[in-house]
């Protein structure tokens, strides 16, 4: 369960959750696979959210996200 994420600079990561499903029981609602293909950019980019109760800050996606190549 990745998120290929792009960003401003136009640098591409690669973000595994489920390093976040050990330790934040609410993301486990991702492993549904309808809820995780709800994934938007929250307002302001800032975030990607799929509802108001699950979201991944920028921080976290560019920190814990692996650069990729394309």
């Amino acid at each position: 369960m990745c998120l290929l994420v792009h960003f401003e600079n136009e640098i591409v990561k690669k973000y595994d959750i489920k390093q976040l499903l050990a330790q934040f029981p609410i993301y486990e609602r991702l492993k549904n696979e309808e809820l995780f293909k709800l994934v938007k950019v929250d307002c302001g980019g800032c975030a990607v959210a799929w509802n108001e109760d699950i979201d991944i800050s920028e921080v976290e996606l560019w920190e814990g996200g692996t650069e990729v190549f394309v």
